[in-house]
């Protein structure tokens, strides 16, 4: 499917995508390009890939993972939220694993470490990526407060970045 009409064509690789992620891509003159999660990506034309967020186990994705592991070689633009984070995780060959409760409200607090400001953020999800196993060509952008979890990724020298939390979202 696609959506909107902009000047960029974002790729969004559909886990589960809420509708607000596409508005707000296409408000930012995005033209989106929704496929499934296991659809073979690789040879479509876009300018920016998008993973989006989505339920369940991340490893469960197998074919997202492959994919995503073929797209981090190349030079183009990607960003993942919540479930779309742990795949890139994965595809870059850190772990995930499970919480304990898992973090579900729109008032979870993350420090962003580059600048030590704190936000407030949305969030519905089961499984963390364990930073230990995170690549050195990687940084830790963002840390949930309450239990120190990984929440936001970026690559040292690539335009690839990730959020557990959804920056999109707002409550009500």
């Amino acid at each position: 499917q696609i959506y909107g009409n902009g000047l960029y064509k974002i790729l969004l690789v559909d886990c589960g995508v809420k509708n607000n992620i596409i508005r707000r891509l296409i408000v930012n003159n995005a033209t989106v390009i929704r496929v499934p999660w296991d659809y073979p990506f690789l040879e479509e034309d876009y300018d920016g890939l998008f993973i989006s967020n989505g339920p369940g186990d991340p490893i469960q994705c197998k074919p997202t993972i492959k994919n995503l592991e073929t797209a981090l070689e190349q030079e183009k633009p990607i960003f993942g939220i919540c479930l779309g984070h742990q795949l890139l995780a994965l595809a870059a060959g850190a772990s995930t694993y499970k919480l304990k409760y898992g973090h579900r409200s729109h008032n979870q607090p993350v420090l962003y470490q580059p600048t030590q400001k704190a936000y407030i953020t949305s969030q519905n999800h089961g499984y963390a990526v364990d930073e230990r196993t995170v690549s050195k060509l990687w940084e830790s952008t963002f840390i949930n407060l309450n239990d120190q979890t990984n929440e936001g990724l970026r690559h040292v020298f690539k335009p690839v970045f990730s959020t557990q939390f959804h920056p999109e979202a707002s409550g009500g």
